[in-house]
């Protein structure tokens, strides 16, 4: 059973479940909450507890910043074209750590939280789509700033350069959502969410939409998410010409990096866009991948250090 129908039977009966959808849709699984095996661990919505931060060893070895700069320029080239205007360029880094995933999964302090069998850890602060009363509600977060810089909140939302990608963003969010729903509103446009980046503090900033679904949504929950995927945060606009771009130049496969994962309870749906994310290969190896929004006013120094400050472990 492909996957639109999989997720439609399984909100048919109202069963609750989760599922865990990889970038491109090529990749899914669903299981019934009550089946899920020991190798799945998983947190939604979860509480962050300020604790006192713990310290761990994190070797990061990053594509150089020529190489990178060679994608960048590729992505400038694209959008002097006028084929995109806001692309989400990632890149895989190898790492060294002594923790296991599970250790990992553990001590991560995270809105949203994934550990699937020892292939991969997830722990994101990115809500995908949350549905509640016949209502769907989507978190777009674009634009992120060291907590430490002096005036931080008031730099980030007076960028010009993160004002444009955020609003483009949220454009293309709000036509995502008017494919699947009704009454689309911003009920909040650039708010500021704190996140736990190890050894700093980030200001991510976030906006907030919803729209109206008919009463047995339920019932098509395939439609709904493979209509609005992949996410546009993390692929950018207009999305599919933008997928063809970002697919020419990343060199890697993304897999289940930036795709969602979320459950069903039998009433209502919640969801997480997978960033913040480390992969285990066949060779016990670890990547964590990682990635940023790029416009024609982007600065390839900056965008290559904010690549390598979402390398961390959120203790």
């Amino acid at each position: 059973m492909n996957l639109k129908k999989q997720l439609n039977r399984y909100g048919s009966l109202k069963e609750p479940f989760l599922f865990i959808i990889s970038y491109d849709l090529s990749r899914f699984y669903i299981k019934p909450l009550k089946d899920l095996p020991c190798g799945i661990k998983l947190e939604v919505e979860n509480k962050i507890e300020s604790k006192k931060r713990v310290k761990k060893e994190l070797k990061k070895y990053p594509l150089s910043f020529e190489k990178y700069k060679e994608k960048f320029d590729f992505i400038q080239e694209h959008i002097k074209r006028g084929n995109s205007y806001l692309l989400n360029l990632t890149a895989k880094t190898e790492i060294k750590t002594d923790l296991s995933l599970d250790e990992i999964y553990q001590k991560a302090k995270s809105k949203y939280k994934l550990k699937f069998f020892d292939d991969f850890v997830c722990f994101s602060p990115e809500t995908f789509i949350k549905i509640e009363n016949n209502k769907i509600f989507t978190f777009p977060m674009k634009g992120t700033i060291d907590n430490k810089i002096s005036n931080a909140k008031d730099k980030i939302l007076a960028n010009e350069k993160e004002m444009a990608e955020h609003t483009m963003v949220v454009d293309l969010l709000r036509n995502d959502l008017g494919i699947v729903s009704n009454k689309i509103r911003v009920e909040k446009f650039r708010y500021i969410d704190k996140i736990n980046a190890g050894n700093k503090e980030l200001l991510q900033v976030s906006s907030k939409i919803s729209g109206v679904l008919d009463k047995n949504w339920n019932e098509k929950i395939g439609d709904i998410l493979t209509s609005i995927l992949p996410a546009g945060s993390i692929t950018g606009t207009p999305k599919k010409r933008t997928v063809d771009i970002l697919k020419k130049i990343e060199g890697y496969d993304r897999e289940f990096y930036s795709g969602v994962f979320g459950v069903y309870d039998g009433e209502n749906l919640n969801s997480a866009v997978m960033i913040r994310f480390i992969q285990k290969d066949e060779k016990g190896n670890l990547f964590y991948k990682s990635g940023g929004g790029i416009t024609c006013d982007s600065d390839v120094n900056q965008e290559y250090e904010e690549l390598l400050d979402k390398v961390y472990l959120p203790f």
